[in-house]
C-alpha cells in the first residue's frame, strides 16, 4: 500500500502548522532540551535528517557546526516550507540539501556507505511500517561509531485503540487507560482529520531492533517535564500521568555485524 502522507492533506497541514513545534521550531518541542543532549559534537560532521519536516533540525545542525545536512521527507508541503525557510537564512545554510522520499522504501546510493556521522529523526519512525528496513539502511550509511538519535511517540501513548485520559469517578484523579500494548501494528486515529495512520511498537521492539542491527544503546529517556517546566507550563501536568515521548540514542558498533 502507498504511504498515507497525511501532511500533504490541506486540512491537516493547515492545523499542524499552528502547533508550537511548527511555529517555534525546536524551541516549541518540549522534549528537545533532553533529546539535544543525546547528540554528539556536530562540528565538521555529515548529518542525515530522516523526516526533516520544516527543516528546523537541519538548520540547527548547521548553526552548530555540521558540514553538511541532508534532509528527507515524504511531504511536498513540508519540504516547500523547509526550502523557503532555509533560503531565508542565506549563505550560512548552503550545506543543507533536501529530498522527497518515503522512508519506508528509502534508497541511498552505495557510495553513501560509512558516510554519515549522525542520523537524526524526530517523530517520524512511528509512521513507518517497515522500520527494520530503514534501521538496516541507517546502519549501512553511518560511519563506524556514528550515532543514531531519534524520538517517537511513546508505546504507552500509541498502544490504546482510543487513547484518552480518564477520570476515576471515586477519587476524581486522572489516569491513562492502557490497552492492547502487546498487539503491535497499525493504529488509525483522528488528529485534525478523521484517520491518521501510525504504527504501534513496544519498547522491547524498538530496543531489540537496534541491538539486532549492530547498534549499542547509549541514551534512553521516557520524557517528562521537570519542575521548572511545570512551573512555566502547568498544562504539561498530563505528561506526569503517562509518557508521550520515547527518546533514544545509539551508536553503530565498530565490530559487530548484524545477523540479519
Amino acid at each position: 500500500m502507498p504511504p498515507q502522507n497525511v501532511y500533504d492533506n490541506a486540512t491537516f497541514f493547515e492545523n499542524y502548522s499552528t502547533l508550537p513545534r511548527s511555529v517555534h521550531g525546536l524551541d516549541g518541542a518540549p522534549e528537545w532540551p533532553r533529546l539535544q543532549t543525546f547528540l554528539p559534537d556536530l562540528k565538521g560532521r555529515k548529518v542525515l535528517d530522516l523526516g526533516c519536516g520544516f527543516g528546523w533540525f537541519c538548520r540547527w545542525a548547521v548553526d552548530h557546526g555540521a558540514a553538511t545536512v541532508h534532509g528527507i521527507d515524504i511531504s511536498n508541503n513540508m519540504l516547500e516550507k523547509a526550502r523557503v525557510m532555509t533560503e531565508e537564512g542565506g549563505r550560512r545554510y548552503r550545506g543543507i540539501t533536501y529530498a522527497r522520499a518515503d522512508l519506508d522504501s528509502l534508497e541511498l546510493p552505495e557510495s553513501d556507505t560509512d558516510s554519515y556521522d549522525v542520523a537524526f529523526s524526530s517523530l517520524a519512525f512511528h509512521y513507518l511500517e517497515n522500520l527494520p528496513r530503514l534501521v538496516q539502511l541507517v546502519r549501512r550509511v553511518l560511519k563506524p561509531g556514528g550515532k543514531l538519535v531519534f524520538n517517537v511517540e511513546h508505546p504507552i501513548f500509541t498502544a490504546p485503540p482510543a487513547p484518552a485520559l480518564k477520570v476515576d469517578p471515586g477519587t476524581g484523579g486522572k489516569y491513562w487507560k492502557l490497552e492492547d500494548y502487546q498487539k503491535q501494528g497499525l493504529r488509525s486515529r483522528p488528529w485534525f482529520v478523521d484517520a491518521v495512520e501510525k504504527q504501534h511498537r513496544t519498547m522491547t521492539a524498538y530496543v531489540n531492533l537496534l541491538l539486532d542491527n549492530g547498534f549499542v544503546l547509549t541514551d534512553f529517556d521516557e520524557w517528562h517535564p521537570t519542575a521548572g517546566d511545570l512551573e512555566a507550563h502547568p498544562e504539561w501536568e498530563t505528561e506526569m500521568i503517562r509518557p508521550m515521548f520515547l527518546l533514544i540514542g545509539a551508536t553503530k558498533n565498530h565490530w559487530m555485524v548484524p545477523t540479519s
